[in-house]
């Protein structure tokens, strides 16, 4: 089968088809000659995901999916949540949302936290939502160098590294984008 993944994230496109195998034909953006920014004015993970896959869908006639994270902090309320990537400023600098977020949690005892990744599916015009979340807590400061993202300050529960301590097999077997692609997976083998 032919799946779009509506991302120009090239880490991300690396992670999924490295748990999709050879199962699917998964195609990028880039690959369907989709050049534009997609949409992502929803408030929540989920309806921006679903925003995302109906855009490539309904514009270009791909079966696609498309997802949607969120780093969620109990110390700061669930933020940033839908809006991780530009929590601190347009640019989507993952370097300054860390900074925003170690200097917010300066002090703060509780640091737990949670990635959540929505993933929405449209085949055949059908919609279709999961997802995979994964707790854990915010370190004081970065370590690693893998991964993307937040991965250098987030450290998932029952691990003594980072994201961004951990080669990419560790990764894909815990993570919140490899919980909700196993479901994908299972939904796309039915």
């Amino acid at each position: 089968m032919k799946l779009v993944f509506a991302t120009n994230n090239q880490h991300k496109l690396k992670e999924i088809k490295h748990i999709l195998g050879e199962h699917t034909q998964l195609l990028s953006l880039q690959d369907i000659g989709c050049g534009e920014d997609i949409p992502e004015t929803s408030p929540t993970l989920e309806e921006n995901a679903l925003q995302k896959a109906m855009y490539v869908y309904e514009k270009y006639g791909y079966n696609c999916f498309a997802d949607d994270t969120g780093l969620e902090i109990d110390a700061l309320n669930g933020e940033p949540g839908v809006y991780s990537a530009r929590y601190a400023g347009e640019e989507k600098s993952a370097e300054a949302n860390m900074e925003k977020v170690l200097r917010l949690l300066d002090g703060t005892e509780n640091r737990q936290a949670r990635f959540r990744t929505v993933i929405a599916v449209v085949i055949d015009g059908q919609k279709t939502l999961m997802d995979g979340t994964v707790e854990g807590r915010i370190l004081n400061e970065r370590s690693g160098s893998e991964g993307f993202g937040y991965d250098p300050i987030f450290q998932p529960d029952g691990y003594a590294q980072s994201f961004a301590e951990m080669d990419l097999t560790t990764k894909n077997q815990i993570s919140h984008r490899a919980r909700a692609v196993q479901k994908l997976v299972a939904f796309l083998n039915r």
